[in-house]
C-alpha cells in the first residue's frame, strides 16, 4: 500500500504539512481536495522522493520513500501538464520513456499500452504537437502502464480538460483501479473527485480535515462540506 504516517513538512515557522496520515490501497483512487497551499502537491512530492519530510514517514509497499531507488519502479507520476516531446509521435514518446525506465517493448506491446490508455488509434503515429491536453494525458498514462507501476500519483490531471476528455479520463482511471493500480490524485475538481475517486480527503493548511468514501457522499454534500471547511 501507499501510506503516510504523521507527515510533517515545515519551512521555517510555517507548516506545509502537519500530522498527515493516509492510506491508498491497491485498486483504490484517493482524491485530495483543497485550495492552493493546502499541502496536496507537497504530499505528492514527498511520495515521489523529491522532498524529505521534516518528521513522520511515507511508505510505498512498506518501503520508505527515502529509499528512492528501490521504490522508483513501483510508482509513476502524471503532472498537470505532461512533459513529452512535441516533435515525436505518441508511439515514439512511449517507446522513449519506457526505455528510459529500463523497459524495451516491441511495437505491438507499445500499441497495447496506448489502447489501454484509450488513445485513438489514428493518433498513435501523429506528432504530439497535434495532440490536445487530454490526448497527452493518455500518453502519460500509457507511460505509467509501461512501467508496470503499482501506484500512480497525479497532480491536477483534469485541469483544462473539456467535459468529454474528463469523462474519458475518469473511465481510464477506473479501469486502472479495476486492474489493481492505486491512484493518489490532487485536484480542485469536486465533481470529478466524486466521479473518479473511491475515497476523498479534504485538506486545509497542511492538515487532512475530512475523509469520506464516495459511495457515502453526493457531489452536493461534498461541495457543501468543502466550502464549509475552507
Amino acid at each position: 500500500m501507499l501510506q503516510a504516517k504523521k507527515l510533517c513538512k515545515r519551512y521555517d515557522d510555517k507548516f506545509a504539512l502537519k500530522d498527515l496520515s493516509l492510506t491508498v490501497n491497491p485498486g483504490e483512487i484517493f482524491c485530495l481536495l483543497g485550495q492552493n497551499g493546502a499541502g496536496k502537491t507537497t504530499t505528492i512530492n514527498i511520495f515521489l522522493g523529491l522532498i524529505a519530510p521534516t518528521s513522520g514517514e511515507a511508505f510505498i509497499n512498506d518501503v520508505s520513500v527515502l529509499d528512492n531507488k528501490s521504490i522508483r519502479s513501483s510508482i509513476a507520476y502524471i503532472p498537470e501538464t505532461v512533459q513529452l516531446y512535441s516533435n515525436l509521435s505518441g508511439l515514439e514518446n512511449l517507446d522513449f520513456f519506457s526505455r528510459l525506465a529500463g523497459f524495451k517493448y516491441q511495437k505491438e506491446a507499445l500499441i497495447q499500452f496506448l489502447k489501454q490508455a484509450n488513445l485513438q488509434e489514428e493518433s498513435y503515429t501523429k506528432k504530439l504537437s497535434t495532440y490536445s491536453k487530454g490526448m497527452r494525458q493518455k500518453v502519460g498514462i500509457a507511460v505509467a502502464l509501461s512501467k508496470n507501476a503499482s501506484y500512480i500519483l497525479m497532480d491536477e490531471p483534469t485541469s483544462g480538460l473539456d467535459p468529454k476528455a474528463s469523462v474519458e479520463f475518469a473511465k481510464t482511471c477506473k479501469k486502472l483501479a479495476a486492474n489493481g493500480v492505486g491512484i493518489l490524485m490532487a485536484t480542485h475538481d469536486i465533481f470529478n473527485a466524486v466521479n473518479i475517486g473511491s475515497k476523498i480527503g479534504i485538506m486545509k493548511e497542511g492538515t487532512l480535515i475530512h475523509t469520506a468514501k464516495t459511495e457515502n457522499i453526493t457531489a452536493q454534500e461534498l461541495q457543501d462540506l468543502y466550502i464549509k471547511t475552507i
